[in-house]
């Protein structure tokens, strides 16, 4: 999956806190990318997870709870998965949540890598 920083998008201060923490523990994470279909808050390609940082609107709104389904259907297309973290999440439980994220991220690029090779 070919991956083009968008310039249009501008990350949220709750993605780049999880960018960060997750970059500490020694992740590589690409922030507003575009898959050709969608623009990405953070990816993790190495693991092939995406992840979307989402406002209430996520969990509100039929409308934007379609879209993400689609958008979510054309990343396992492509060989990736998608988790949606809640912006509120973030901001309480930052360090638990870029923790165990690490952590599976480098266990399944183990097994991407295994399978791969």
């Amino acid at each position: 999956m070919l991956h083009v920083v968008s310039k249009n998008n501008v990350p949220t201060k709750e993605a780049l806190a999880l960018k960060d923490a997750l970059e500490e523990q020694g992740i590589m994470v690409y922030k507003e990318l575009h898959d050709g279909f969608k623009t990405i808050d953070l990816a993790l390609p190495k693991a092939k997870i995406n992840i979307e940082v989402d406002g209430i609107q996520h969990l509100t709104s039929p409308k934007q709870i379609l879209a993400d389904l689609e958008r979510g259907y054309y990343s396992h297309k492509n060989g990736y998965d998608t988790m949606h973290i809640p912006n509120e999440m973030i901001r309480l439980h930052l360090p638990e949540i870029s923790t165990a994220l690490a952590e599976a991220a480098k266990t399944r690029e183990k097994r991407i890598y295994v399978h791969v090779n």
